[in-house]
């Protein structure tokens, strides 16, 4: 479970350097990088998936660095799966909603100009999804992961505590991404996810 104390001043500096340097840090990979460490993500995911379902995956589309995952949603493992991306709940506030997406589907930019699906499109509730991907500023080997500061897949995430069936949570990036035990302070809000999948660059 998360973290019940608050951080402290120290802990919430530290949190904010280790995101400014990890966002930097993939913003300076080239394309070339990029690519590289886009292939290598199916294999990855298959491993960690193992022999768990995935006929329904909620993704997310690469923004500002992040690990591209379309490439890896190729492999045969994944490929005849039904994807998901989220969209900014308009009835809860800081809160996702997953809804089906393919790649002719319609899509609109939210208030922070990132794509997602039209609201005409299918959903699916967040319980009935196997697999998550969730992007990632930095996560450690725990499982506890630190994104953009929105809160908005912590938020949705905790909603799951009252569901006796739970998709599987994979937070996914680059392998410099993944730091050490400490070196990412949990806050109370953390979401810890089942597994952490990595891509190198090089």
């Amino acid at each position: 479970m998360p973290a019940q104390q608050p951080l402290s001043p120290a802990q919430r500096q530290q949190r904010q350097q280790l995101r400014r340097q990890c966002r930097q840090q993939r913003r300076q990979l080239t394309p070339g990088q990029r690519r590289r460490a886009s292939r290598r993500v199916g294999p990855a995911l298959t491993r960690a998936l193992q022999h768990r379902p995935a006929r329904h995956i909620a993704l997310y589309l690469a923004n500002d660095g992040e690990l591209d995952l379309l490439p890896g949603m190729t492999h045969p493992r994944l490929r005849h799966a039904s994807t998901y991306l989220p969209w900014l709940d308009p009835l809860r506030r800081g809160h996702l909603k997953f809804r089906l997406w393919q790649a002719h589907h319609a899509m609109t930019p939210n208030q922070y100009g990132i794509a997602e699906p039209a609201r005409a499109l299918r959903g699916r509730a967040l319980w009935a999804l196997d697999v998550i991907l969730l992007p990632a500023v930095a996560f450690d080997r725990a499982g506890y992961r630190m994104g953009m500061g929105g809160g908005y897949y912590d938020r949705t995430l905790a909603d799951l505590q009252r569901r006796p069936r739970q998709p599987m949570l994979v937070a996914v990036g680059y392998d410099f991404q993944c730091v050490e035990e400490g070196m990412l302070p949990v806050a109370p809000w953390d979401q810890p996810v089942d597994r952490i999948v990595t891509a190198g660059s090089g």
